[in-house]
């Protein structure tokens, strides 16, 4: 499917990689679809936790109704952060595990952090009864892992800022506040906590109608990244309309979704300094508008600020392969100051 109207652009200041930098493809176990990693630098390279979507093709999806058989999440290395990846030779999450919790029905879209020498995951985890975000604290050796706590129903999308703030954990999540506000009518919060399991002081951060190109939803996507200016924080936004017919895979997909930009108080990153009110990354280019499962997605969850001045921007492009765009942290700031 083409672009869907009304059309939305990149900025300027980001680069994309032409190619993507993981495939489905390039998996040594079943994959369909390979998209929203988290990826950090960690003991002298980088380390992506990505998501693996497996057990049908496009063939059988569209044409005998056919579903994804399971969910996978795995873990590659590579010593630039663009190719190069060597991938664990199984999955360490799989949806199909026969000793998991009856009650758990999979994890997904992982993101990953260090804070204070302890690697830490956040992921979507559907149960039996709704959708609920998890904390996981992963191995050194990055082959095993133990759930740390998980939200109640509904919410998802959490990430981690990367050190303490005030001696207390802080993420930004996503409820889905259904009954009060109307369908996809959900916003971005932010939650502490003393040790990663109890979580409180809930605050409403950034409102859907505070983000000009979102119509439906907004969320947070990668780990914030600290600059003298406040708390460089990438979004998710959604606009939605109906009239948009078959998109990728599906019969129908009417939203789009776009990367967007804020800046959060350093001290106090409840409080939004600035929302850059234009998307950041688009879906423009014909990998992410007509080639995918589900067409004209953009949704990063993995965010590296190198020495440099280059932020790594990771992104799952329409919902099948990991893609990497770059931009330098002062061209960001600029936006928003």
């Amino acid at each position: 499917m083409p672009k869907v109207l009304p059309e939305l652009k990149t900025h300027p200041c980001i680069k994309k990689l032409e190619t993507p930098v993981v495939t489905a493809a390039d998996l040594p176990y079943p994959c369909s679809l390979v998209f929203n990693a988290g990826v950090i630098k960690y003991r002298g390279e980088y380390v992506m936790v990505f998501r693996d979507d497996y057990g049908v093709d496009r063939a059988g999806y569209e044409n005998e109704n056919k579903r994804f058989t399971g969910t996978a999440v795995g873990v590659a290395r590579s010593k630039n952060g663009v190719d190069g990846w060597v991938f664990d030779p199984v999955p360490l999450i799989d949806s199909n595990d026969p000793l998991k919790d009856p009650e758990t029905k999979r994890f997904y879209d992982p993101r990953v952090i260090e804070i204070d020498g302890r690697l830490l995951l956040c992921l979507a985890m559907d149960t039996r009864h709704g959708i609920r975000g998890a904390i996981a604290e992963l191995s050194d050796d990055l082959r095993s892992w133990r759930l740390l706590s998980a939200s109640v129903p509904e919410n998802r999308n959490m990430v981690l800022f990367p050190e303490k703030i005030g001696g207390e954990y802080v993420r930004l999540e996503r409820p889905m506040p259904v009954y009060s506000r109307g369908r996809d009518r959900f916003d971005i919060w932010l939650s502490r906590s003393p040790d990663l399991i109890y979580w409180g002081r809930s605050e409403l951060v950034l409102g859907v109608e505070s983000v000009p190109f979102a119509n439906d939803k907004i969320g947070p996507t990668a780990s914030p990244i600290k600059t003298e200016k406040g708390w460089l924080t990438l979004i998710h936004a959604v606009d939605r309309d109906d009239a948009r017919g078959k998109n990728g895979w599906e019969k129908k997909w009417p939203k789009r979704y776009t990367a967007g930009l804020m800046l959060l108080d350093l001290e106090d990153p409840s409080k939004v300094l600035s929302v850059y009110p234009e998307p950041l990354i688009a879906p423009d280019t014909p990998l992410e508008t007509d080639e995918g499962f589900r067409e004209n997605v953009i949704f990063p969850c993995g965010m590296v600020a190198e020495e440099s001045g280059e932020v790594k921007i990771y992104y799952g492009a329409s919902d099948t392969c990991v893609c990497l765009a770059t931009a330098d942290v002062n061209d960001l700031l600029s936006l928003l100051l």
